[in-house]
């Protein structure tokens, strides 16, 4: 099924699972919690997605002061799709070859949100992202029955984590299902493979961008998905589409605090299990919903995660002040990953030796028992390992970028009020949990 069978890969990344001695077999990023498209393994420290061009371009220019904040910008790679024996279907990458894969977007820009399935939806969370046909009771009813035919046995044989995943569903509830990896990551890759295959008699190779894996150095990645600023719309989006943005940010906190969730997952120390949620949940949130969110992101099952705050803090103020300094640029439909480990040394050794009280203390400081001899455990006292990226630029501009037509004055101040807002629920949680 791919033209490219025959070439040979001649560089993997670590722990690269080879295609015969081809390609590098692409399996689903089992930690991806929001977005569109499915987010794709290629080794342990480096992912890939469907390329977009304006979102490859915008990585090639980032101002150095920005870098810090985003993923690592690795190339790209051609991808396959292709079937095995068995009749199941898989993803597999080669070196990139100019000329030879197609483009996600090879039709001008504004002509591709008008399309059901335009090759930009494939993007992860371009903001056009959300399209109509992504309604709660729709998305994950309509898709899930008509891709079932395309799923893929290494979704359940080889990609999976020690770690079981339940989702918290619309009545905060816990799902009957624990399974080994987020859900929502198996539901953006059944409906890529189902894309992808209705094209494939027309297309054989797609373009992937290889992007770092920001969640490779923690042991627990809880991540919490955040979709930034007060407009989600890019500037060639169609009155339609702009229109149907505006209203999802209208009814949701994008338009009272600049920022929704997008998707979470986090550790529960009590259970063992990470408690997911998805972008449904997140559009349906109050203020004070958005602040219980936040809450329950930080929190381990046992206890808020008050170690978290500063380390957390300071680099959302960080981030702000650099953002503050871009003039012209515009992050439309752009998200944030905040991340941090579950797995907590102190709270790991309160849950081995006093098991039977730890959904007594869901609220309170660390235990007395822990905080006698804790400090000689090395690394006790050091501050937890946290990070912030900015991710999903295929709507971002700045003044001179590809000849934009539209072009603005000013950091991005919806973005900017997005943090702000972010900061001070922090701050304020802070302060009422000392």
């Amino acid at each position: 099924m791919c033209v490219c069978q025959t070439m040979e890969v001649g560089k993997y990344g670590k722990n690269a699972t080879r295609s015969g001695d081809r390609g590098v077999l692409l399996e689903p990023f089992i930690h991806q919690v929001g977005g569109h498209s499915s987010m794709m393994r290629y080794d342990d420290h480096t992912v890939c997605k469907p390329l977009i061009t304006r979102e490859q371009r915008f990585y090639e220019s980032l101002p150095p002061e920005m870098k810090e904040f985003t993923p690592e910008y690795k190339g790209v790679v051609s991808v396959c799709f292709e079937g095995d024996s068995d009749g199941y279907i898989n993803l597999v990458a080669y070196p990139y070859v100019e000329n030879e894969a197609l483009e996600q977007d090879d039709m001008p820009e504004r002509d591709q949100p008008r399309r059901k399935h335009s090759r930009r939806s494939l993007h992860r969370s371009s903001s056009g992202t959300e399209h109509k046909e992504e309604k709660p009771g729709l998305a994950s009813d309509s898709s899930e029955s008509s891709i079932q035919e395309t799923k893929s046995p290494r979704v359940d044989l080889h990609i999976h984590s020690d770690v079981p995943f339940q989702m918290l569903d619309g009545n905060s509830g816990l799902s009957s299902e624990k399974i080994s990896y987020n859900p929502w990551s198996l539901r953006c890759h059944k409906q890529q493979l189902s894309r992808m295959r209705s094209e494939s008699k027309d297309r054989k190779l797609y373009k992937f961008l290889l992007l770092e894996n920001v969640v490779h150095h923690f042991k627990l990645p809880c991540v919490l998905d955040l979709k930034m600023g007060t407009r989600q719309h890019g500037d060639d989006a169609s009155e339609e589409k702009a229109a149907r943005q505006m209203k999802k940010c209208e009814q949701s906190t994008s338009a009272t605090l600049g920022v929704r969730v997008c998707g979470m997952q986090v550790y529960q120390l009590d259970t063992g299990h990470y408690l997911c949620r998805n972008k449904y949940y997140g559009r349906g949130l109050s203020i004070e919903g958005f602040r219980n969110a936040l809450y329950q992101y930080l929190h381990n099952g046992i206890e808020l995660r008050k170690d978290l705050f500063e380390p957390v803090l300071a680099k959302l103020r960080s981030l702000k002040a650099v953002l503050e300094r871009q003039a012209s640029y515009r992050f439309y439909s752009s998200s944030l990953l905040i991340i941090y480990d579950g797995k907590d040394s102190r709270a790991g050794m309160f849950v081995e030796r006093r098991p039977e009280m730890c959904l007594k203390r869901v609220d309170s400081s660390l235990p007395e028992s822990l905080q006698d001899g804790s400090s000689t455990e090395p690394g006790s006292s050091a501050q937890p390992k946290v990070d912030v990226r900015m991710i999903d630029f295929a709507h971002s501009t700045f003044k001179g970028f590809r000849d934009d037509p539209t072009v603005h004055d000013g950091p991005d101040m919806g973005y900017v009020f997005g943090l702000e807002s972010l900061i001070n629920i922090m701050e304020q949680m802070r302060e009422e949990n000392q």
